[in-house]
């Protein structure tokens, strides 16, 4: 986790219209989001803030795991490529093995989409070829499948698409590029309702801005915990950028 920089509301945007963003209620709604986690059984660890980099709470896009590995990315805004430094001394703290995504590559942990064995990795916004290249590198040796999928209509992969428990992508449609790749695809009727963190084999956690969405995963069996993060969505953000699960 990352606490929300005092500059949070200079964040970037590209697919959406800049909106104002309220600081305060942003913190607000951070700690709340931690204690949702919290609530079930995780532990968090805050990687050291920083007021200057007004993203940086978006922590998922600095440093992305596979179980005990761990990819420091290089994101594709330049404003963006600081915040990899502190991810870095977190994921070394925590004696993870690391390695690093090198130039000319750029790679963003929201474009990387982990359903098993295979890994999707969004190709056209801040992620570039030589990106996914790197990764396909790092993770096929330790029996990960790396698929390219082309993004034109999102600001992520994961801004698009997102997968429940069992394994099932769930997405918008609209911002989806070829939904075909997917061995299984759940169009959901709302933006938010496409972003879930999975926090146990039963549970969900995802934004209180889909309502109809979280009524279907509920009746398709899952527990859903809902939580407010209208301020971080300003920014297209969502409940998968603002953790980095490590299990």
């Amino acid at each position: 986790m990352r606490r929300p920089a005092a500059s949070l509301a200079d964040g970037l945007v590209t697919h959406i219209e800049k909106a104002d963003v309220d600081v305060e209620l942003a913190r607000a709604q951070w700690v709340a989001y931690v204690a949702a986690l919290e609530a079930h059984g995780w532990r968090t660890i805050e990687v050291e803030p920083r007021d200057d980099l007004p993203d940086s709470v978006f922590v998922e896009d600095a440093v992305v795991l596979f179980g005990p590995f761990a990819v420091v990315t290089r994101p594709g805004a330049d404003a963006r490529k600081p915040e990899t430094v502190g991810a870095l001394r977190a994921v070394v703290d925590l004696g993870l093995e690391v390695a690093e995504i090198e130039a000319p590559a750029t790679l963003d942990g929201g474009d990387v989409l982990t359903v098993g064995r295979t890994v999707y990795v969004g190709r056209g916004g801040r992620t570039n070829p030589e990106g996914v290249r790197q990764l396909r590198f790092l993770l096929e040796p330790r029996g990960y499948e790396v698929v390219s999928v082309p993004m034109t209509k999102a600001l992520h992969l994961k801004s698009a698409v997102t997968a429940l428990p069992d394994g099932t992508v769930i997405g918008w449609e609209p911002v989806v590029d070829d939904p075909e790749i997917f061995p299984t695809f759940w169009a959901v009727p709302e933006e938010a309702g496409a972003h879930v963190v999975v926090l146990d084999p039963g549970t969900v956690l995802m934004s209180a801005a889909a309502p109809r969405t979280a009524a279907l995963f509920r009746d398709h069996g899952l527990d859903v915990v809902t939580v407010d993060i209208s301020e971080f969505e300003k920014l297209e953000g969502c409940v998968t950028c603002l953790s980095v699960r490590v299990r």
